[in-house]
């Protein structure tokens, strides 16, 4: 399989669009957050300028190496999510005209539906981090600039929800029960929790932009 943080982006929508199941919402998600994390770089980076305190420049020095360091590790979520989804693929071609298919056919997709929800996780909790950081970028930002920041907030936020939902339609179907719970609770509430944040990010960006 190739890789997508390698594709070009005309090429990426055209796979996204076919009925290939890679990429998919995960991996897109994925993606999405990237972009967010990219335009917190952008606001950092128009603002490193405007700051004439030494600490502050510091400390968006520190904030452009960590979004960075998000950004390239959504990427690599991309190529992982597929990666992640192949086994639950494979299973759900096995036969299933005798009994001791079905059972293997059920042993494989329980072990797939657990691996398949696994990268999601990875990307809500790196897009949680996308969302500090912007947090961070908005406080240090140049006027001329907070609407990358806010941009940037909406892009983490609509990755947040689909990498929750991409954990949730594995969790649905998984037989061990206890262990969806688990993965569940978790995605509630991180989705509830960083939702709010990102939209007040947002908020606060179109509040400073309306006109009076």
């Amino acid at each position: 399989m190739d890789s997508f943080k390698r594709t070009d982006l005309t090429t990426y929508l055209d796979q996204l669009a076919s009925s290939s199941p890679v990429p998919g919402g995960g991996g897109t998600a994925a993606y999405t957050a990237a972009l967010g994390a990219a335009l917190g770089e952008m606001t950092a980076n128009l603002s490193v300028g405007h700051q004439k305190d030494r600490a502050q420049q510091e400390e968006l020095a520190e904030l452009l190496k960590n979004l960075a360091a998000s950004r390239d590790q959504l990427l690599d979520l991309t190529d992982r999510d597929a990666k992640g989804f192949l086994p639950l693929a494979e299973a759900m071609r096995l036969p299933k005209t005798t009994e001791e298919e079905k059972t293997l056919r059920k042993a494989k997709m329980e072990e797939g539906l657990q691996m398949a929800a696994e990268v999601p996780l990875q990307i809500l909790k790196e897009t949680v981090r996308v969302i500090e950081l912007l947090e961070e970028v908005l406080q240090k930002a140049a006027a001329s600039s907070v609407s990358d920041a806010g941009c940037a907030a909406a892009l983490a936020e609509a990755a947040l929800k689909s990498a929750a939902l991409n954990i949730l339609i594995n969790t649905k179907y998984m037989k061990d029960r206890s262990r969806a719970k688990r993965l569940n609770t978790k995605t509630y509430g991180l989705l509830e929790t960083y939702t709010k944040r990102a939209q007040k990010i947002y908020q606060n960006v179109y509040e400073r932009l309306i006109v009076q």
